[in-house]
């Protein structure tokens, strides 16, 4: 248990810094960032939107909140990741740079099975009441 709980600190925490570092560029509006964002064909103002969706998101995983917000904050990550690689390889085509972002969705989904896996192995709050249930006393 020790071990998947320091595992899935260890990923969250790379999964973490790639996405804060790839949000700090965007919410400054960088001249790199905006030039390509143009280039996918996206108005500038998205920018500084995406980065602080990338931080909130971020902030809700890392912290301890309710499930479900982790859960959709889980899933604005994910959508965040495919819609970069997707307008990535709409725009330039298949090219093999794009292939790195396959770490950043793989850091996604094993930080996710791992919190998922943790908090099914913990003491269930519904396990007493199935007893109670089975039981009748």
């Amino acid at each position: 248990m020790k071990k998947n709980k320091t595992l899935y600190w260890i990923l969250t925490g790379l999964f973490s810094a790639f996405m804060v570092l790839t949000a700090i560029p965007e919410i400054i509006n960088n001249p790199d960032a905006a030039a390509f964002m143009h280039h996918l064909g996206y108005p500038q103002y998205l920018n500084p939107f995406i980065g602080i969706a990338k931080v909130l998101g971020i902030m809700t995983v890392l912290l301890p909140v309710a499930r479900q917000l982790k859960e959709w904050a889980y899933a604005g990550l994910f959508f965040d990741l495919i819609g970069a690689t997707y307008s990535q390889i709409a725009t330039d085509g298949m090219m093999p740079g794009i292939l790195f972002m396959l770490l950043p969705i793989i850091l996604l989904f094993v930080s996710y099975y791992l919190k998922n896996n943790s908090a099914q192995t913990a003491a269930s709050p519904f396990a007493a009441k199935e007893y109670v249930t089975a039981h009748k006393y």
